[in-house]
C-alpha cells in the first residue's frame, strides 16, 4: 500500500492533492533531520506518521494549547517514537560534509538492523 492510500485509510480524506502535499512536506522534513538526499524505505513509515500529524493539525499550526468550550487541549511537538526511528537512520557530518552510500539501480540500501551481528 503507498503512503497516499495509507493516508486515504486513515484520514478519510479523497484529496490526493492535499495529502500528496502533506507527504511531500514530511518527506522533505524527514531528509532533512537525517541529512540525506534519497529517502529509503525505512523511512516511509516516519514520513506518513509526520504527514498524518500534519493533516490532524491544520488549522492549529503555531498553537501550543486552546480551550474550547470548557475543554483544554495541548499541542506537542512530534513524538518521540517518530524521533526514534530517525536518529537510527541519521547520517553524521564529519568535517562538514556527509557521506550517503549510494545505490545503484535495482540495490537495495541494507537498514540498520542488517548491519549488526548476533553475538
Amino acid at each position: 500500500m503507498s503512503n497516499i492510500e495509507r493516508l486515504k485509510v486513515l484520514t478519510g480524506e479523497s484529496d490526493e492533492e492535499l495529502l500528496s502535499l502533506l507527504l511531500e512536506d514530511a518527506e522533505a522534513q524527514v531528509l532533512s533531520y537525517t541529512n540525506r538526499t534519497v529517502m529509503i524505505p525505512a523511512l516511509n513509515k516516519a514520513a506518513c506518521d509526520l504527514a498524518l500529524i500534519a493533516y490532524n493539525r491544520r488549522g492549529t499550526e503555531g498553537e501550543t494549547g486552546r480551550s474550547e468550550a470548557g475543554e483544554s487541549y495541548s499541542f506537542d511537538n512530534t513524538p518521540k517514537q517518530i524521533y526514534d526511528i530517525l536518529d537510527r537512520y541519521r547520517l553524521a557530518r564529519v568535517g562538514g560534509a556527509v557521506y550517503e552510500t549510494k545505490a545503484r539501480p535495482g540495490q537495495d540500501i541494507p537498514s540498520a538492523e542488517s548491519n549488526y551481528k548476533n553475538e
